[in-house]
């Protein structure tokens, strides 16, 4: 029997422990706070990240590292911005395939997960999983596609691990594309969540989302991605669940924002990570470092760090110059 170790209590790493385990998979949990994991075995609930959601029989819940030793499959699913330091606590063990999960990009490296986890272990066990995939749906069985993809042969055998009935799983070459996918779009759907808050309608939702495709596939075709990628599940499939569901932490930021509360406000009123914040600063400066127009992303970064206004944001980006329609 594979053994499965799932890096990350939060809703997306217990939602995909769930998802396993039902498959009759030794799975192992861990949580980086003890006194936490001790919550989930005596609840069988994460009643933080995955409220009402019961945890299956069987589940071991963890918070010691050398219980993911031996693992055959390791799935990395904490905050990029946490991610570094995880990482490296479990840098000695022996295990075998490696999936990042993690959606983000890290600020000052501008390094992709995936690029975080090479420092640590052989680029050549390293997947990414990225897609639409709201972890209230995945944990209760809600029908779902994502994508997995590395340049090597173990994406098919992710692939297999994780298919089930109501989880569905596409396999790509891409790796850049489907992990700048799955990173940007939590930038976009802040703007998205703004938008909201400002009580603008249907027309504007969709001109976000358009446009906000088109400066993420203009910036990963410049970093090397395939721009078809961005056209699948991990570009607009995560963009379009992430700017619309009423789970997306993101979008509902950037409502929040767009009703007139203040960035920290904001913050403190949850205690899950909102991975759009910190990228955007690393989008900011990505467009920067490969001189490419991202016109959203830059609105979104001067609201966050900049204290520029809501309504002031979207002027600016109502009165630049004419142009013709790109995308890349």
């Amino acid at each position: 029997m594979k053994r499965i170790s799932v890096i990350g209590d939060g809703g997306w790493g217990t939602a995909l422990s769930i998802l396993m385990q039902s498959k009759g998979l030794e799975v192992v949990l861990w949580s980086a706070f003890p006194e936490y994991a001790r919550v989930l075995r005596e609840k069988k609930e994460n009643i933080k990240f995955l409220e009402g959601i019961r945890l299956p029989e069987g589940l071991k819940i963890t918070s010691s590292v050398s219980d993911v030793e031996g693992s055959d499959f390791v799935f990395f699913v904490v905050p990029c911005e946490y991610l570094r330091e995880v990482a490296g606590k479990f840098k000695d063990l022996d295990f075998g395939t490696i999936v990042s999960a993690t959606k983000g990009i890290e600020n000052g490296s501008l390094k992709r997960a995936s690029e975080i986890l090479a420092e640590f272990y052989p680029k050549e066990k390293i997947n990414v999983l990225s897609g639409p995939s709201i972890s209230f749906e995945v944990a209760r069985g809600i029908p779902t596609t994502v994508v997995v993809a590395s340049s090597n042969g173990s994406r098919n055998e992710v692939q297999s691990l994780l298919m089930a009935d109501a989880f569905r799983v596409y396999t790509s070459t891409d790796t850049v594309g489907v992990e700048l996918g799955g990173a940007l779009k939590n930038v976009i759907a802040i703007a998205s969540g703004i938008s909201d808050g400002l009580g603008f309608g249907t027309n504007t939702k969709a001109a976000i989302l358009t446009r906000g495709l088109a400066e993420i596939t203009r910036l990963g075709v410049k970093m090397g991605a395939d721009s078809a990628t961005f056209r699948g599940l991990s570009g607009l499939g995560d963009l379009a669940t992430t700017c619309i569901s009423t789970h997306s932490r993101n979008r509902w930021f950037g409502e929040e924002v767009g009703k007139g509360r203040g960035i920290e406000e904001v913050k403190a009123e949850t205690e899950m990570v909102v991975e759009g914040l910190a990228t955007s600063k690393s989008a900011y400066d990505l467009a920067k470092k490969y001189s490419v127009t991202m016109p959203i992303t830059e609105k979104v970064y001067e609201v966050i760090y900049e204290s520029k206004g809501p309504a002031e944001a979207v002027k600016d980006l109502m009165r630049r110059d004419a142009k013709e329609e790109d995308y890349e």
